[in-house]
């Protein structure tokens, strides 16, 4: 038995026996030996003349705790299950069917559980708006669901809530008001209806950051009703999109990817036939606008005017001037011929950025083009008289809480205190009711503004529905209990009513099983829940004429404003959205797809802008108009419009949990109802200060010095070179009508010929040799693989001190590269993973075997040897290893352990990490082949994590042995390389070149 002595406020306690190391772990003495002996700031241990007294203290102490910890048994008593649960096996990984709603749109998920826990986010391969893919963001909210910040109900938070509710007179509703986000819920809607029915004065308010209100106006404007909107890119030949960032923020689900890479993927000769052509205008440089085959740069205000002049030049609307400028008349031109050639295969979509009378116009296009009725269909929408909607509706409500006319106010999810227009105070305005309730699922600015902060129940933990723009239903299922108590929108709104159902089960499955027939109600329902949609008929196509005149007038009455001052653009973030994902780590340090920035936004100008402005990546500046204003650090963006500065959303919150708190600069300090996308006329002024930016824009493949700035990324006059590549053939690309005229063209851009190789040829004797290809030309590079193989295989977050030191640890990055010059460049994207080499460089340096080739051709890591020499990642070329400096799991809140995966270690500090192919899906597929008989797997059978979930379809895995697999057969196609081939590596993950199609007039 060990014996301690301990000191109490300077009395002596005498010997104490612990049973347990927690009791002795608890004492105030023992934290304060642990901090001498173990300092908090995780640097490395000084090793100077004294180590060797160091090592010998440190282990004593480990032994000393040893033998505390053996004296004696726990005393806690544990039994096995007695009985089987049925169909559950321990350890086992179980799906269910769920959905995510999210700006307005619905996609349909499969979530792995382990043990009753989530652990892992997929799309769900029967949901037509998902077809097996999930975005960054949907895979992300897995995350947020174990998130420590969120709000909790305390033990009688809800039964407080439930008594104050029945002191409520709400009497005919008048001083009632519900303020909610886009509702997709169509028990939601039913119970929405009801409520107003019963009480006739109250109002129902839809109102979030990135509402989708002018796409109905426009309706209004061309068809005098609104509509729902279903577009087939699949079926588009051309496309222009204008300010459109479908491939990107404008859509949050995976179907656009889905239907757009479907026609750029080429496997077949005759694929190259059906290769789509993309322009793309915008301000910002977006993900469409990197997979453009031209793009063409503007202000966003200055899209309004594109989009007329192209109606024009279509003959949609005559007798009207078309603005001309050598650079954009061009490109008009020939968008304008291409369109028209196109005909019914020819698309015109616009974002929900732009004004009703673009969308208009793109009506009027598109039925001028006959696309309208085949590549865009038009469904009836649904109508409510007294749901209002948008930013106007939220500054309705917010005068009526400042006359008093409101006396009970319930928010239902979202955060307005922090999201509302600058000219909104819906904040003070909210102060004088005397009744004021939010539901929402962590502490926010709004939490703390009212008298009834209620926690909101993550879509993961309670039951739903939603409905998709084209009336795909599915049923949002729970996967674990509501952790901290949360409750939905339904189960609020149906307690403060008085409704008969007040159960979130039971107001959706009311809702549907009344609606099918009685003996089929429980086998449909179960049916329901296993494929994750509803069986229904297909909504009628409405055969609508879009009004030119009104069009035309609509058009000419138009405010011509003049151009003043620069122009700020806002945007949702790809990492916070709206600033729902703001406390979510695995987001925040998601590089931004276009800029690589992370844990942080910036004020994105182009060159010629900072120019004209004397400014520098980092310099503090300030936005100012009239009473509006914020500061904010500067970021070169190439390709960015002059004379614009864009901000993301999402950032700056003062009222947030640990991990998002004051990262960014809070845009919706300028953002007003009157520009509320683009607003004009703002002063730039320097203010002195600088900032460091996060940003792994300059990781990987020749690394340029930061101090060299952008002027460095490129040479001057050269459209050949791209951003890291140094001119080294890294990306490869080339044109449709150069890919027909020479299939060589790609081999022939091996910076050397096929050399003797000093490496001993490999012998293997399995069955199975891995390898995988990814599809440039498909790829949009939208980080959904990013997120997947992070929440896959359990990857760190380190946070920005450590990205800004080059210490982050993403397993699979994605590369952008720009080709061409600052101001008129185009991107690219590439994922990088492991390359899997035959000849690995890191294996002949390792000098204790932790990485080594196993019998089926994978480059395999052993933590328990590495000792951490970092050897292996200097040797490696491609730099997709990474060392794990600190043990970035040592202060996390313990519910954060739910998020792992159980099928792989979680690491920590001192071992090197890299991409394993998911080694841990290969072996549990060959124990499953070897149960069932010793049969061979499957062609397919095997997904790993980033293929799984890709949008695009871009990655391909399989065996390499196997002629007839489909990565067998696209490694002899003329357009596969190897990266960095020259130096003899053979690695097993080989690209598929990019086919480009631009139009000849355009040039390349």
């Amino acid at each position: 038995m060990g014996l301690i002595s301990i000191k109490n406020g300077g009395n002596q306690t005498g010997p104490r026996y612990w049973r347990t190391l927690d009791q002795l772990a608890d004492t105030p003495q023992f934290r304060d030996w642990m901090k001498r002996e173990f300092p908090e700031s995780v640097t490395e241990l000084e090793m100077d003349g004294s180590s060797r007294r160091t090592v010998l203290k440190l282990m004593a102490a480990s032994f000393g705790l040893a033998g505390l910890t053996a004296c004696s048994r726990p005393v806690e008593h544990i039994f096995p299950i007695s009985k089987n649960v049925e169909n559950y096996a321990p350890g086992e990984a179980y799906f269910y069917t769920t959905i995510m709603s999210l700006g307005g749109q619905v996609a349909g998920l499969l979530v792995e559980t382990h043990d009753g826990r989530p652990t892992k986010i997929e799309g769900n391969p029967d949901h037509p708006f998902s077809q097996g893919a999930a975005t960054a963001l949907a895979q992300a909210s897995l995350l947020n669901l174990y998130d420590p910040d969120r709000v909790r109900a305390g033990e009688g938070t809800w039964p407080k809530f439930e008594a104050f509710v029945k002191t409520l007179n709400l009497g005919d509703g008048g001083g009632l008001r519900f303020l909610s986000e886009s509702v997709t819920s169509p028990s939601l809607v039913a119970l929405r209806s009801e409520t107003l029915k019963k009480f006739p004065k109250a109002k129902w308010i839809e109102y979030e950051s990135f509402q989708r209100n002018n796409g109905r106006e426009g309706a209004m404007i061309a068809f005098g009703q609104p509509v729902s909107i279903q577009t087939n890119f699949d079926k588009a030949k051309v496309i222009l999109a204008l300010d459109s960032d479908f491939l990107g923020l404008d859509w949050t689900t995976p179907l656009p990817t889905k239907q757009f890479s479907s026609r750029r993927r080429v496997e077949t000769e005759q694929d190259l036939e059906k290769l789509n052509r993309l322009y793309s205008v915008e301000s910002q440089f977006s993900i469409t606008g990197a997979n453009a085959d031209h793009r063409l740069r503007l202000q966003g205000s200055d899209i309004k005017q594109f989009a007329i002049d192209v109606a024009v030049k279509l003959g949609a609307i005559p007798g009207m001037p078309v603005l001309n400028d050598d650079r954009r008349t061009k490109f008009l031109n020939a968008a304008v011929k291409d369109l028209q050639a196109a005909g019914p295969e020819a698309l015109v979509i616009t974002s929900p950025r732009q004004p009703p009378i673009v969308h208009a116009l793109a009506f009027l296009m598109n039925q001028k083009l006959g696309s309208l009725g085949n590549v865009t269909t038009l469904t009836k929408a649904s109508t409510e008289d007294r749901v209002e909607a948008g930013v106007q509706a939220l500054s309705n409500l917010t005068g009526e809480l400042n006359s008093g006319q409101v006396s009970t106010l319930v928010i239902l999810g979202g955060n307005p205190a922090y999201t509302a227009p600058a000219d909104v105070p819906f904040v003070a305005a909210m102060s004088k009711v005397a009744n004021s309730i939010h539901l929402s699922p962590d502490e926010n600015e709004t939490t703390a503004a009212v008298k009834w902060a209620l926690p909101e129940a993550h879509f993961l933990e309670s039951w739903g529905d939603g409905v998709t723009a084209t009336g795909v239903a599915s049923i949002q299922q729970p996967v674990i209990e509501p952790i901290f108590g949360g409750r939905t929108s339904a189960e609020v709104v149906a307690l403060i009513v008085g409704s008969k159902v007040t159960k979130a089960h039971d107001i959706v499955k009311t809702y549907w099983t009344t609606q099918w027939p009685a003996a089929e109600r429980d086998k449909t329902w179960r049916k329901v829940l296993n494929d994750g949609v509803i069986p229904s008929k297909a909504p009628e196509p409405l055969k609508l004429t879009a009004d030119a005149k009104k069009i035309a007038a609509a058009v000419a009455a138009e405010p011509k404003a003049a151009p003043s001052g620069v122009e700020i653009g806002f945007v949702p973030s790809s990492a916070a959205w709206d600033g729902r994902y703001a406390n979510n780590g695995w987001m925040q340090e998601a590089p931004d797809p276009m800029t690589k920035l992370v844990w942080g936004n910036g004020a994105l100008i182009s060159t010629a802008t900072a120019r004209a402005h004397d400014l520098r990546d980092g310099d503090m500046i300030s936005l100012q108009r009239g009473s509006v204003k914020v500061e904010a650090a500067v970021f070169l963006a190439p390709g960015h419009a002059d004379n614009t500065v864009t901000l993301s959303l999402g950032y700056g919150r003062e009222r947030c949990g640990s991990v998002g708190r004051d990262v960014g600069f809070n845009a919706n300090k300028i953002r007003t109802s009157g520009g509320f996308w683009y607003s004009p006329g703002f002063e730039i002024s320097k203010t002195g200060k600088t900032f460091e930016h996060a940003s792994t824009v300059e990781r990987g493949l020749g690394r340029f010095p930061e101090s060299h700035g952008l002027a460095a990324r490129f040479k001057a006059g050269s459209e050949q070179d791209a951003e890291h590549m140094n001119g080294r053939p890294v990306y490869r690309e080339t044109t449709i009508e150069e890919y027909r005229q020479n299939p060589k063209i790609i081999e022939a851009m091996n910076e050397l010929p096929e050399l003797h190789s000093v490496y001993p040829e490999r012998a293997y004797d399995g069955e199975y040799q891995w390898g995988m290809t990814i599809d440039l030309g498909a790829c949009t590079g939208c980080n959904a693989c990013v997120l997947a193989c992070q929440a896959e295989n359990n990857v760190p977050i380190v946070g920005k001190a450590q990205v800004i030191r080059g210490r982050e640890m993403h397993w699979l990055r994605m590369d952008r590269y720009y080709v061409g010059s600052e101001d008129e460049p185009r991107a690219v994207e590439q994922p990088v993973p492991c390359m899997q080499c035959e000849n690995a460089p890191c294996e002949n340096v390792c000098p204790v075997e932790a990485t080594s080739h196993s019998k089926e051709g994978l480059n395999d890591m052993v933590y328990n040897r590495c000792v951490g020499t970092r050897y292996c990642a200097n040797n490696c070329p491609f730099k997709v290893r990474h060392f794990n400096f600190l043990n970035w799991h040592r202060y996390e809140a313990e519910i954060l352990s739910m998020v792992y995966n159980p099928d792989v270690t979680v690491r920590m500090r001192g071992v090197m990490e890299k991409c394993t192919y998911c080694v841990q899906r290969i072996q549990e597929t060959h124990i499953k082949a070897n149960v069932e008989g010793h049969r061979p797997i499957r062609e397919g059978e095997i997904l790993t994590a980033c293929q799984q979930t890709c949008p695009a379809n871009a990655i391909v895995f399989g065996n390499l042995n196997d002629p007839q697999s489909k990565v067998s057969k696209l490694k002899k196609q003329e357009r596969n390389y190897a990266m960095l081939a020259e130096l003899d590596l053979k690695p097993r993950t080989t690209y598929l070149a990019r086919l480009r199609n631009p139009n000849p007039e355009l040039g390349v």
